[in-house]
């Protein structure tokens, strides 16, 4: 049997705590100890994404609806995204964590994970004094309010297993002198990417612990999971390092459930441009092209339609795009009550290159997208826009959607 890596522990990884609520809370020293939420919509079938530490101990969870964080607290605050006030504060951190080490990867706008093996800061200090210290200076320099759950680990998965452990404000550590005792205190399901299912395939082999699952031989292993899987797993709860690999995005999408119902191809169009804009920004800043566009549409009376299609041509400019999606929602052959309405490109193309058209100069096309890009980013979103939008300034409103590292990494490179 593999034995636990002996490595020092040199990963590290931060979670910023409850992240929207906590910085609403900094923000506006009023809302501070009090049971808060940040709502995508702060009407009563709006989706909670951010509860406060207040919050989560009436059980108030993400993904909860207002008006059921409302029945187990009838005092909770409800509160709008401010995304660019999220974004602020991820970069004040991430210009903290950058003084530390150059080899770390935010994993979303509140995680980071710095690798700090052979960096100065470790000479005088352990990795806990340096955790301790990059905490300090989160309040001193970023706001008093804010604290972030921090794990130490010889790897990236148990890293993020350490900083769940004791939320919020966490600094814990898992290596080969103590994985035992953490693995006996931990159920499978707290495991990140062990749900129900993969707990069932793993019940059904004998094992019902993390331990159980750590004393595992790898061919039970593979059994259980009948992939690769079973490997990874067998080597990732031994401290080895498997989650290096960065996969490739599959798709960009937006989608944007309408406040009131609309119905005809003409009602819908300004919206589907307005959806189509925003992705197309975001997947040209990633470095994106594609050759698939799909659209999805939910309605009213609880009825769905979906279609996507395939390109010759390599999309980018959003008018290509929409020109496709719009082609897309005319061959619904419903027109009734719309209550959601999303549109994403697929078949990615990680390239600069374009190969030329007959007919159209894309080397002229794409110097103008990128212009106008510039614009918006520089002025404000939507600053140049296509006519059909006018109507939609307070529809399709911003949201955060970083998740994809690439994207991420793009963001924080421009500002």
């Amino acid at each position: 049997m593999l034995a636990f890596n002996p490595k020092p522990s040199t990963i590290m990884h931060l979670d910023l705590n409850s992240c929207f609520a906590t910085i609403e809370q900094q923000a506006n020293p009023q809302l501070r100890g009090k049971p808060i939420a940040v709502a995508a919509y702060t009407t009563p079938s709006g989706c909670i994404i951010a509860p406060s530490v207040e919050a989560k101990r009436y059980g108030i969870k993400v993904g909860m609806r207002v008006k059921d964080g409302k029945l187990l607290y009838p005092g909770l605050i409800v509160l709008s995204p401010d995304p660019w006030k999220y974004r602020n504060v991820h970069l004040a951190l991430r210009r903290i964590v950058s003084d530390y080490t150059d080899k770390f990867v935010p994993k979303s706008i509140d995680e980071f994970v710095l690798d700090l093996e052979g960096y100065p800061c470790l000479v005088a200090s352990s990795m806990q004094q340096v955790a301790r210290e990059i905490k300090e200076r989160i309040k001193e320099e970023i706001g008093e309010w804010l604290t972030v759950s921090v794990g130490i680990a010889p790897n990236k998965f148990l890293a993020k297993t350490a900083a769940s452990l004791h939320k919020p404000d966490g600094l814990d550590e898992i290596d080969k002198e103590n994985f035992a005792k953490v693995y006996s205190g931990l159920k499978l399901t707290e495991l990140c990417g062990i749900k129900l299912r993969n707990a069932v395939r793993l019940n059904n082999m004998g094992i019902f612990s993390v331990l159980d699952f750590f004393e595992a031989p790898y061919p039970k292993l593979k059994a259980a999971f009948e992939s690769i899987l079973g490997y990874y797993w067998y080597l990732r709860l031994r401290g080895w390092e498997i989650d290096d690999v960065v996969f490739g995005r599959r798709s960009y999408g937006n989608s944007f459930a309408l406040p009131r119902p609309l119905v005809t191809v003409e009602e819908l169009s300004p919206v589907l441009s307005k959806l189509v804009q925003k992705m197309g920004a975001r997947f040209r800043r990633a470095g994106y092209k594609a050759k698939g566009v799909h659209l999805a549409i939910a309605y009213r009376d609880g009825t769905f339609w979906h279609q996507g299609v395939t390109t010759t041509r390599i999309l980018f400019d959003s008018r290509d795009i929409y020109r496709v999606a719009f082609r897309l929602l005319n061959r619904s052959p419903y027109r009734k009550a719309v209550r959601e309405l999303a549109v994403s490109v697929f078949n990615l193309i990680d390239e600069p290159s374009l190969q030329l058209e007959l007919f159209d100069d894309l080397r002229k096309k794409e110097r103008i997208v990128n212009a106008v890009d510039a614009v918006n980013e520089r002025w404000g979103d939507f600053v140049i826009t296509p006519a059909r939008m006018l109507g939609t300034k307070n529809a399709v409103i911003d949201r955060i959607a970083f998740g994809g590292v690439k994207e991420l990494e793009e963001f924080t490179l421009r500002y």
